[in-house]
């Protein structure tokens, strides 16, 4: 049996250092125009630009979560769908190069979905996303004879909900433990919607901005925020919070946790990603039962950790998945050790 199974979308990511971008930021002049962060980046209308040489990686919750995984030595398989192209060719290959089990649906006709990054000296970035054929899965494609493992960490994208519905039901059904990172497409239907999903889940993962809009608290409200969040879910809840760090919540007990230090930020690409599926992994890692009330707080602090060692080391290098650490290096490195967990 399979460790783990994740699911959802991918991508072939092309970096490009953007050292040719300007920030602008003029919060009234740009709200009015339709920037709503009241910053933008530029560069010189009509000119001819020299970049270095793009850098190729592949991307996608799907992707990501399960180079995670598979450096924790996990036996992981993923499931995802790519067009009938040499994107979607290059995909599978690197799956199988690292270990991953692709439990691919080919879509004729279609185009795989990419994305081309500007990344700032900051390391900040602008995603230009063409999604193509990524998360459109139909229920008919799905080998639910070959979704047999313990866990299933679900990062769904645009996957139709009709369809994540179907799965997470036979997931459940078949006692497999759901991890999920809600996308944006299923925080935008409210509550109401996300409801029949987060009722299944075992872990539940989302940022400050999504928890926000879900349950329609304030996001300067943090405390009040969080408390409405985790009244919505009945498994472990996790809201991460950038360079805040992250508050998880198992029923019992609330634990907050701020970040590791980095050495320098590189590219922010895929920080979430890691740190979601790195406190999965750390649950898998210690045997975590992850039934809310019962759950050991030690085990909750080590999945913390193990969290926010790979956020810190993946914005460390460009791309998603570069700097995601194997469990050897995460228990031998001096760097992660020492890190503060406050249990409530």
């Amino acid at each position: 049996m399979l460790d783990v199974i994740t699911i959802g979308t991918v991508t072939v990511d092309t970096f490009i250092k953007a050292d040719f971008l300007k920030t602008v930021t003029d919060k009234k002049h740009l709200e009015k125009i339709g920037f709503p962060t009241g910053q933008a980046q530029c560069f010189s209308f009509g000119s001819k630009i020299e970049i270095k040489e793009p850098i190729i990686e592949m991307g996608g919750g799907a992707h990501n979560s399960a180079v995670t995984f598979s450096r924790a030595n996990l036996k992981t398989a993923s499931l995802f769908n790519v067009g009938s192209d040499k994107n979607g060719d290059l995909i599978v290959e690197e799956f199988i190069k690292k270990g991953i089990d692709p439990l691919t649906i080919v879509d004729n006709g279609e185009k795989t979905g990419v994305s081309y990054i500007l990344l700032d000296k900051s390391g900040e970035r602008t995603i230009l996303v063409f999604r193509g054929s990524s998360g459109d899965i139909e229920i008919k494609e799905i080998p639910f004879n070959k979704l047999n493992a313990k866990w299933a960490y679900i990062a769904p994208g645009s996957i139709p909900d009709s369809v994540l519905l179907k799965i997470f039901n036979y997931l459940k059904k078949n006692k497999i433990k759901i991890a999920v990172n809600p996308s944006k497409d299923m925080i935008a239907g409210g509550i109401k919607k996300c409801r029949p999903f987060l009722d299944k889940a075992s872990v539940v993962i989302m940022n400050r901005e999504e928890a926000s809009y879900l349950t329609k608290t304030s996001f300067e409200n943090k405390e009040r925020l969080f408390k409405k969040l985790d009244e919505y879910v009945p498994g472990i809840v996790v809201m991460t919070d950038g360079k805040n760090g992250a508050i998880v919540s198992d029923g019992r007990f609330v634990y907050t946790c701020g970040i590791f230090k980095e050495k320098k930020v590189i590219d922010r690409t895929g920080a979430g990603d890691a740190f979601g599926s790195s406190f999965v992994a750390g649950l898998i890692e210690t045997d975590e039962q992850c039934i809310r009330g019962i759950c050991n707080p030690k085990k909750i602090e080590f999945a913390l950790r193990r969290g926010a060692a790979n956020a810190t080391a993946v914005i460390e290098k460009i791309g998603a998945t570069p700097g995601i650490i194997t469990t050897e290096e995460f228990m031998s490195q001096k760097r992660w050790k020492n890190f503060i967990v406050k249990k409530n």
